[in-house]
């Protein structure tokens, strides 16, 4: 805390002033009416009226400036001892003192008021009682009286700051963790949001690559058998627009996922869910130099199991399109293990040196896709040989499923 803050605490308003201001005109006139009225004592009340005003009106400080009020009233104090040997109404501003130099007073700066009034309290009673006889009980009721009138205050401000200063401690930790909760949730929100944006780029991509991949080699193939064989082109044709068809019916799924209202009673599918039994259809209309092997017996795995395994054989089979070359052959392998699933893509192809110079979203896409399931994708060209391999292998989360029934 700095000097400033300790000598003039913050906080204050001016409401406070004012109120202040009220209570030290109030105790000045309380302290001083008494003598214009009632009371009769042998001093010039000129003085005293000085003297008590010097004491009570500094009051008006007590919130904006405490240590400045105390240094007023002390010194107001000191000359009252000298100048008028008996106690005037003015001190019953000594309770107000110490209360406010408590409350607004912090660290052990506040105890000054308690060692200034522990000096008073005796000097007081000696100044005013000085012409009695010496009865040390009655000396000593009379500094206690006059060190309660302090330490009673006192005692009552600390307690009332340190219940303020505890308040106000667990307002600011409600509000920190008020705000924490806030940028939890946004950081939340946004993670969600990139997660969505990341899931429907990988499924756009699939979607578009794959479909425009099949249908631009059947059309290219179609263009070249078309003087030779017209029913090849015919049957291109057709491969073309179903492959057209289905692509556009996934996108029109997504564009409806992103325009469904998330308050929905049920989630939306973000993504078209084909499974393990389209394999065969995917690999038959990406083309006829794609061969598919099964190893193992089938079985029920998890939809998001199988909608990655799908995606990754899509993934793997448009590269195979876009960059083996048209004479190369690929081979596609659907392994049921006991502890995994694996798929295996291979192709005699020429390749590309860079698998990432058109952008790397594909690879990409494969990878997040299977290591969000906990599995492993390898991919890179073949050693010593022309080709290209992408392996991506998922373990089961459970035991490992029966083999499905089939009828």
């Amino acid at each position: 805390m700095s000097v400033i803050d300790v000598l003039f605490p913050p906080g204050a308003s001016q409401r406070d002033w004012v109120a202040d201001g009220i209570l030290a005109v109030s105790v000045t006139l309380v302290a001083i009416v008494p003598y214009i009225t009632l009371f009769t004592i042998p001093i010039d009340y000129s003085a005293l009226y000085a003297l008590s005003a010097s004491f009570t009106l500094p009051l008006a400080l007590r919130r904006h400036a405490p240590l400045a009020m105390l240094a007023l009233c002390t010194l107001a104090g000191v000359f009252q001892l000298l100048l008028i040997p008996v106690p005037t109404a003015s001190l019953i501003a000594v309770p107000i003192v110490a209360y406010s130099v408590a409350r607004w007073v912090a660290g052990h700066l506040a105890r000054s008021v308690i060692v200034i009034g522990a000096f008073a309290s005796v000097l007081g009673p000696m100044r005013w009682f000085a012409g009695f006889d010496n009865n040390p009980s009655a000396d000593i009721l009379f500094w206690g009286a006059c060190l309660g009138a302090v330490l009673t205050p006192y005692a009552i401000g600390r307690r009332t700051r340190e219940v303020a200063e505890s308040r106000a401690a667990q307002v600011q930790a409600a509000e920190e963790r008020y705000t924490l909760l806030l940028a939890e949730r946004e950081q939340q929100t946004k993670l969600a949001e990139a997660s969505t944006r990341a899931m429907i780029a990988r499924e756009l991509h699939d979607i578009v690559a794959h479909s425009l991949s099949v249908m631009i080699v059947q059309a290219e193939g179609g263009r070249a058998a078309a003087t030779r064989k017209p029913e090849a082109a015919a049957e291109a044709l057709d491969t073309i627009a179903e492959t057209g068809r289905e692509a556009l019916h996934e996108m029109r799924r997504i564009v409806g996922v992103l325009r469904s209202d998330p308050g929905a009673a049920e989630p939306p599918n973000y993504a078209p869910m084909p499974t393990l039994h389209d394999i065969p259809d995917l690999v038959h209309r990406t083309s006829d130099r794609a061969r598919l092997v099964v190893n193992g017996t089938p079985f029920t795995v998890p939809q998001a199991l199988s909608l990655t395994i799908y995606r990754v054989t899509q993934e793997a089979l448009t590269n195979f399109l876009k960059h083996a070359g048209p004479g190369a052959h690929a081979l596609v392998t659907l392994d049921y293990g006991r502890d995994a699933l694996t798929v295996d893509v291979v192709d005699d192809g020429e390749g590309i040196e860079n698998p990432t110079d058109g952008g790397g979203n594909g690879l990409r896409g494969m990878y997040e896709r299977v290591t969000s399931m906990g599995g492993t994708l390898k991919a890179g060209p073949l050693a010593g040989r022309p080709g290209f391999r992408v392996t991506a292998s998922i373990p089961f989360r459970d035991n490992t499923p029966a083999p499905a029934r089939r009828s």
